[in-house]
């Protein structure tokens, strides 16, 4: 199942910032005392009684405002709530209830989403001398917390989780290749999708507005299932045309989780943005298979190594997933747009490969004897014992003798020395290491 979405929204300066930073357990987002610092939508991944999920920051709502950051900011948040699956709605418990809070709690009642109202910055036990004023919102009863002090913030966790869609079956059969097109807007995501169904291939059918806002187009190849997710939706949404790409990150975040394969479709002329890096790291981090898909080749003039140098640059951008297949194409012209279908099956497979315990350990055992394990002050590290314990991804547990020893960098080598036995292209492999009882230290 996706992990549930959880939007943190409400008007400038009611401590949404320090509140997700506390969830986090780190300093993520900017904290300042001057309303509409937090611009950008941050996320992170929580967990809470065994229940994992993606929390969204965004910056302030201000309702009546047009100023552009204002507005942006707004739109920001509009799309957050739009794609969560319950919103923590933030309200000021010193300043009380104000009419920016009560057009918010308008936008919220016409989601239809599950909310649960936090009252923020109640930093003793007494109750906050506003907590009733705040039943007008129709929202629901208030909860009182301090994100500063971390007060009742268990209990609104316990709030949020009540809230989640219960776990279920998938939304497809598990042989169906779900795969996100991810990327900014205006990159030719839906070019790209309506190239490859239009080669006589079968459509099943168009569900348009899920609870996500993406767009899935299942469809057949022969005997193999693909549904496309696809997020172009964006931009036809949105009013704002001003960095208007910094929204599709809270759209793709939802198709992300979805899918088991991610094509990040790139524009040629533009190159590895920013915003890319950000896509792509979301993809990585949620353990999916990646295509990274450089599209509007065509525009490219060429010389010798044109391709070679612009792979280069994406080897160096994307350094976290080396793992990426690149692929360059044109959705205008076609220019090897159906090797894309090719991939995403290549790129599956992969993404769900197991493999045999005793051939694993071989694999450990000879790369233990080329390149001899690290030592710390007279103690080598040991690996006794591999094995895989689930795949998408590829996940290995490695039992060893202590963890202290075990160095990023080592393990970086092992998974090397995997890839060049197994393959594993296309997707990020996972490491758990395990000390055994009563192992040698």
């Amino acid at each position: 199942m996706a992990k549930p979405i959880v939007a943190v929204v409400g008007r400038p300066n009611v401590g949404k910032s320090t509140f997700f930073n506390k969830i986090a357990g780190k300093r993520i987002a900017i904290v300042e005392d001057q309303p509409g610092v937090t611009r950008d939508r941050i996320y992170t991944e929580v967990e809470w009684l065994n229940h994992k999920f993606t929390m969204i920051d965004t910056g302030g709502i201000e309702p009546e405002s047009e100023e552009i950051i204002p507005a942006q900011m707004r739109r920001q948040a509009e799309l957050a709530i739009e794609t969560a699956d319950v919103i923590v709605f933030m309200v000021d418990g010193r300043q009380g209830l104000i009419s920016s809070d009560r057009e918010i709690a308008d936008m919220l009642r016409k989601s239809k989403k599950p909310v649960v109202l936090a009252v923020n910055k109640v930093d003793t036990k007494e109750q906050s001398p506003h907590y009733y004023d705040f039943y007008e919102l129709g929202i629901g009863d208030p909860l009182e917390i301090s994100s500063a002090l971390g007060l009742n913030m268990g209990d609104l966790l316990d709030e949020i989780v009540k809230h989640f869609p219960e776990e279920g079956a998938e939304d497809y059969d598990e042989e169906v290749m779900k795969v996100a097109i991810i990327g900014k807007p205006n990159v030719g995501k839906s070019s790209i999708i309506n190239k490859i169904l239009g080669e006589d291939r079968v459509i099943v059918s168009d569900i348009a507005g899920t609870t996500r806002d993406a767009i899935d187009t299942p469809f057949t190849d022969g005997e193999d299932e693909y549904v496309f997710i696809d997020t172009a939706g964006i931009r036809r949404k949105s009013k704002i045309t001003e960095h208007v790409e910094r929204y599709s990150v809270i759209r793709s975040l939802a198709a992300i989780e979805r899918a088991d394969v991610c094509l990040l479709v790139v524009d040629a002329e533009e190159g590895i943005t920013e915003q890319d890096k950000r896509i792509a790291g979301f993809s990585h981090e949620s353990g999916k298979g990646l295509i990274i898909v450089i599209n509007k080749w065509d525009l490219i003039e060429k010389e010798t190594n044109t391709m070679n140098h612009f792979l280069k640059n994406i080897r160096e951008e994307l350094s976290f997933c080396e793992y990426a297949p690149v692929l360059f194409v044109s959705a205008v012209t076609g220019q090897r747009v159906m090797k894309v279908l090719e991939k995403i099956k290549f790129v599956s497979n992969q993404h769900a490969m197991r493999i045999p315990t005793g051939t694993l350990n071989e694999v450990v055992g000879e790369a233990m004897l080329l390149n001899q394990p690290p030592s710390d002050k007279g103690k080598r590290l040991k690996i006794f014992y591999a094995t895989q314990a689930s795949v998408r991804p590829p996940t290995f547990i490695l039992f060893i003798n202590d963890k202290e020893l075990m160095h990023f960098s080592y393990q970086r080598y092992m998974e090397n020395r995997i890839r060049e036995n197994f393959g594993f292209e296309g997707t990020p492999i996972r490491f758990i290491n395990r000390e055994k009882a009563g192992g040698d230290k």
